[in-house]
């Protein structure tokens, strides 16, 4: 057995790197919040697949022109560029357009209420293919976190509307979208360990992906944009990119059984938001839902 100082070192380690990995995924899931409420001000104007052309370059730019400072010393390992430029061509890029879709075949309230479930697809590939452990307190814990997110983003039956049981299959792969992409930088870290080029690389591809849809699409990048709108979803694009950043950092220290059901907390801080920049109404129903959702996360951590 390793000597005592040697095991209380390396039980120093995990634990800062767990506490490290809690809050990243606590930061993301905060940014990942506030884009939600930024993008219903730039919608306001600009409609979403225009507004998703303007967000994912918006950040891609100013990572590009901070990247000599923030990524200095971090070294180069071309072994895993080809994983990070293939996550990059669907996340964040299908993961938008898939969005558009449903928004436009079942409206918000759906897509948004479905997309609740890809912590469940973040799991179930963390378990099934990188073979971390999950006990039946986590599972459980994760599902009432996921049951009170849902409850959150659910309105009034009759707010619903129409809507046709194929067009389902859009928000559902838009959740796999986003749920399928911890486990796959989780492989490519493993590869080489630096966040910050990962982020990087797939912001690039992204932005190639959906400059090239808008430009086949309207025959131009942009139609005559209003200023507010290319503003809120500039906004947008940098807080989605910072909680793209930081829920890699998070998975670079900590399980994904962890990490993702703490992001999933992120629909509480877009019910705070709303409430101060939108004047939403606070309901019952998402009193409960928060209930749920913070009881869910914290049965985790406390795991």
């Amino acid at each position: 057995s390793p000597p005592a100082g040697k095991s209380v070192s390396i039980h120093r380690r995990k634990t800062e790197r767990m506490t490290a990995a809690i809050l990243f995924a606590f930061a993301s899931a905060a940014f990942l919040g506030a884009a939600v409420v930024t993008s219903q001000l730039g919608l306001r104007t600009m409609e979403p697949l225009s507004g998703a052309a303007v967000a994912v370059p918006s950040f891609t730019l100013l990572f590009v022109l901070l990247s000599p400072i923030i990524l200095a010393g971090e070294p180069v390992v071309w072994s895993g560029l080809p994983i990070f430029a293939a996550l990059g061509l669907f996340f964040p890029a299908s993961l938008t357009l898939l969005a558009f879709a449903s928004n436009r075949a079942l409206g918000p309230v759906i897509t948004s209420t479905l997309g609740n479930l890809a912590p469940l697809f973040s799991v179930a590939l963390a378990v099934l293919v990188l073979h971390e452990p999950l006990h039946s307190t986590q599972l459980a814990s994760l599902v009432v976190a996921v049951i009170g997110a849902i409850i959150i983003s659910v309105p009034r039956p009759r707010d619903l509307g129409h809507w046709r049981s194929w067009a389902l299959l859009l928000p559902l792969a838009a959740a796999l979208v986003r749920g399928v992409t911890p486990p796959i930088v989780k492989v490519g870290l493993a590869v080489w360990p630096s966040p910050l080029w990962a982020c990087l690389i797939g912001y690039v591809m992204s932005s190639l992906v959906l400059l090239a849809v808008q430009r086949i699409r309207q025959g131009r990048f942009l139609a005559d944009a209003p200023r507010s709108g290319l503003f809120w979803f500039a906004v947008t694009g940098i807080a989605n990119g910072l909680a793209t950043l930081t829920m890699f950092t998070a998975v670079r220290h900590g399980p994904i059984t962890l990490v993702a059901p703490v992001i999933a907390v992120f629909p509480l801080v877009t019910v705070l938001l709303s409430k101060l920049v939108l004047n939403s109404v606070i309901t019952p129903r998402i009193v409960g839902g928060t209930v749920l959702t913070v009881a869910g996360v914290a049965l985790v951590l406390a795991g």
